[in-house]
């Protein structure tokens, strides 16, 4: 999968986020993007996920046809509305259904997003270490533990595109752990693009992106 930036802003009222965005990101590789809080982080990942409108510049998602004959005649473009079964994503603004147990919520999730090949619900809940509590509502899990769900719904999803905003929220030293041998073991083929602004969250990603060197000066 390919995604490109051509010149892209976005603005709320008459107040700049960020202008004049050109980039792309290429299958494979793990990007970061970086900034302290406010700085337009988590709305740059969401109009590269294509859920916000970038207010000037285009975008363009395309998909990568392997090494296949198929291959020669190029990627094919991806519509806007139908960007969103190519990635998955975990964030701290995004709800898991807490009247579910985790086995019900990761089964209802499969039923949208395919696992990666190979994993089977209860494999992932015994990676994400939650196995001991298969009958209890998600609504009584801590925060860490809603964490590791939300990390397992994106990760263990078969996508191309994996979008991670400050992934390690209300993590500890063993959650941060586990992050990083999830990403390590199912995430090196794949487009990672990691929001954040904790080098313990994205010291695996080749490519760092700065939103600051995108700031406008002034309102015009």
């Amino acid at each position: 999968m390919k995604i490109s930036l051509s010149d892209i802003g976005k603005r709320f009222n008459r107040d700049w986020i960020f202008r004049h965005c050109s980039y792309t990101f290429e299958q494979g590789v793990a990007y970061a993007i970086t900034g302290p809080n406010g700085s337009g982080k988590s709305t740059l990942l969401q109009i590269i996920g294509g859920s916000l409108i970038p207010s000037e510049g285009a975008l363009s998602w395309q998909e990568s046809m392997g090494n296949g004959p198929a291959a020669a005649a190029g990627p094919l473009p991806i519509e806007p509305d139908k960007v969103y079964a190519y990635m998955s994503i975990a964030a701290p603004y995004l709800e898991v259904i807490e009247e579910m147990t985790l086995p019900e919520f990761l089964s209802f999730h499969a039923g949208f997003k395919t696992w990666v090949p190979g994993v089977s619900t209860r494999d992932i809940i015994a990676q994400i270490g939650l196995g001991a509590y298969p009958d209890k509502q998600i609504r009584y899990f801590s925060s860490g533990m809603k964490q590791r769900v939300k990390l397992a719904q994106a990760i263990f999803s078969d996508t191309p595109l994996l979008l991670l905003d400050e992934p390690c929220t209300n993590l500890d030293k063993e959650g941060y752990e586990l992050y990083h041998r999830l990403i390590a073991t199912y995430a090196k083929d794949r487009l990672v693009i990691v929001s954040s602004n904790d080098p313990d969250e994205y010291d695996f990603c080749g490519k760092v992106l700065a939103v600051s060197d995108f700031k406008s000066h002034g309102n015009g």
